[in-house]
């Protein structure tokens, strides 16, 4: 689910922070820049994990900035194929189910990956799994395995601010989504297993 991924990059350390020391400086650029955003065909970045090599800081004629060029390693969530995580579930429409970890909100699993028998509720809003007569509800905020089947990866090309708020949010995609599949026993709802 998380791995080190080494990056290379160019870090501008501002006059600002030339009272701090060097690497708590560079980590500070490095979180500021990476943390929480999604490298596209890698993963979602988590945090800095360690500095590997730095080069000499060049300070920048004009604005003051001192330019340092590093090696780090970052830590990444990108669950691999078959790997099962568990998640809560945050909505549900006919097409499928919505859920999410702590930190990631982009997981969905469609309807063809969920159990035989499995029957959307359009009056409740839920999905209920018929099977031996009983009906198992999957309840919206409830604990859940899913097992990663696919990412699907969108390049996000830069667009201009009005061309942004014209664009309905229904139309906009996600950078790094994770499909994922409760069709075989042990996946889903965790209170239907526990016992």
């Amino acid at each position: 689910m998380f791995m080190l991924t080494k990056l290379a990059d160019l870090v501008q350390i501002a006059p600002q922070d030339f009272s701090k020391e060097s690497a708590k400086a560079i980590e500070d650029n490095i979180n500021a820049k990476y943390a929480n955003r999604v490298i596209h065909k890698i993963g979602l970045c988590v945090c800095l994990w360690d500095i590997t090599w730095t080069s000499e800081g060049l300070v920048s004629s004009g604005n003051g900035y001192a330019n340092v060029n590093v090696e780090f390693r970052m830590v990444v969530f990108r669950p691999f194929k078959n790997e099962v995580i568990q998640a809560r579930i945050l909505s549900q429409t006919q097409e499928g189910i919505s859920v999410a970890t702590d930190f990631f909100y982009d997981i969905f699993v469609p309807k063809s990956e969920l159990p035989d028998g499995a029957e959307f509720e359009a009056k409740e809003g839920v999905w209920i799994w018929k099977v031996d007569g009983a009906a198992l509800y999957y309840d919206n905020h409830e604990l859940v395995r899913v097992r990663v089947i696919s990412e699907e990866w969108h390049d996000q090309a830069p667009q201009e601010p009005l061309a942004l708020e014209d664009q309905p949010a229904s139309e906009l995609l996600s950078p790094y989504k994770i499909i994922g599949s409760m069709n075989v026993p042990g996946l889903g709802c965790t209170i239907w297993w526990d016992d």
